[in-house]
């Protein structure tokens, strides 16, 4: 999905802490990876986990997305020497909870016989 030549992504937070912060990368429907931002005072540390693969352009749109979207809020963009970001390839294998299973209601009713 382009727009103005420009990949778009849409960045949907996970979580947030006092000092950092996890996103999903989306682009349309396809879920692209992880973004993991750590902010240690004046340097952010980056980690892009990449699920799939993306041309050097759209890999450079992604990294313009975080920065405009997220980073911009928390240093000026003067400051963007203290933005380190390691980007990595990616592949969810699972996903551990200690919650109950039934906590997230898809589970079937044990009286449905």
């Amino acid at each position: 999905m382009e727009e103005n030549g420009k990949t778009q992504f849409k960045l949907s937070r996970l979580v947030r802490t006092a000092a950092s912060e996890i996103y999903v990368v989306w682009e349309g429907e396809t879920r692209v990876g992880q973004v993991h931002l750590h902010y240690a005072h004046d340097t952010i540390h980056a980690s892009l986990l990449l699920e799939v693969d993306l041309t050097v352009t759209e890999e450079e749109d992604l990294l313009e997305a975080i920065d405009e979207d997220i980073v911009s809020s928390y240093l000026p963009s003067f400051d963007r020497e203290d933005l380190l970001v390691t980007v990595f390839r990616a592949e969810e294998i699972s996903s551990f909870s200690y919650a109950p299973a039934d906590m997230d209601g898809f589970e079937p009713d044990d009286d449905e016989d």
